[in-house]
């Protein structure tokens, strides 16, 4: 069922029959788990480049911040960020997502160049990079278009302040914030969703959180065996 309303996003309707790309958005976004796993065999199977030992050291940061920004950006958003269906939770503004709008993929982003940093292929990090803005940018746009339909104005207004991928500091003002709002469960229709300012427990953070902790240490396994076969 289509909204009532027209809401503009980056210059695109949200009630106009979804693009090309928008749509492809849709069918990554169902499968972003199991996409990355080619780029695993990639780490694995391709020798690395006899480089300094720094290349592993600068790697090992660039995970380290990319997972340092997932982490707070789940302390703001909760499990809702696990799903793979269209579910919405509250809008977010606080943390990470006070500077941008994707926080999550740009730390997915690091984490994956981090590795093939640490995995001495700093060309395949260009290759991951490109491949992963690509995929990123489009679930983006498909996500764009399906909150500005159900959110409709107050996306739109958080939309033109906090940039897409590029971080700004928010302006020195204070948030707008819906009165009552909480968690959206099931259908994610607009009622409910409202701005949300409080952070989830540590314990929360870092349980949501398990599988991509889970696998950077698995990555890391991973390349140790690769150096010492």
């Amino acid at each position: 069922m289509r909204p009532n309303k027209s809401y503009i996003i980056s210059g695109v309707s949200a009630t106009t029959p979804d693009p090309v790309f928008a749509r492809l958005g849709g069918w990554l976004f169902q499968r972003r788990t199991w996409i990355p796993h080619p780029l695993v065999v990639a780490l694995i199977l391709v020798p690395g480049q006899a480089l300094s030992s720094w290349w592993a050291a600068a790697g090992t940061a660039v995970v380290l911040a990319g997972e340092w920004l997932r982490l707070e950006a789940v302390r703001h958003i909760g499990v809702i960020s696990r799903t793979r269906s269209d579910r919405l939770g509250p809008l977010v503004d606080s943390g990470p997502f006070a500077w941008l709008r994707n926080p999550l993929y740009l730390g997915n982003m690091a984490i994956w160049v981090g590795f093939a940093f640490i995995a001495r292929l700093p060309w395949l990090a260009l290759v991951f990079l490109g491949l992963l803005f690509f995929e990123y940018h489009a679930i983006v746009r498909w996500e764009e278009r399906l909150l500005a339909s159900r959110i409709g104005p107050d996306y739109d207004a958080y939309a033109a302040r906090v940039p897409r991928w590029i971080p700004k500091p928010p302006a020195p003002t204070s948030r707008l914030r819906t009165p009552g709002s909480g968690k959206a469960q099931g259908s994610g229709k607009a009622q409910g969703l409202g701005l949300k300012a409080q952070a989830f427990s540590w314990k929360e953070t870092l349980f949501s959180e398990r599988g991509t902790l889970i696998a950077i240490a698995a990555g890391y396994g991973l390349l140790w065996i690769k150096s010492a076969v």
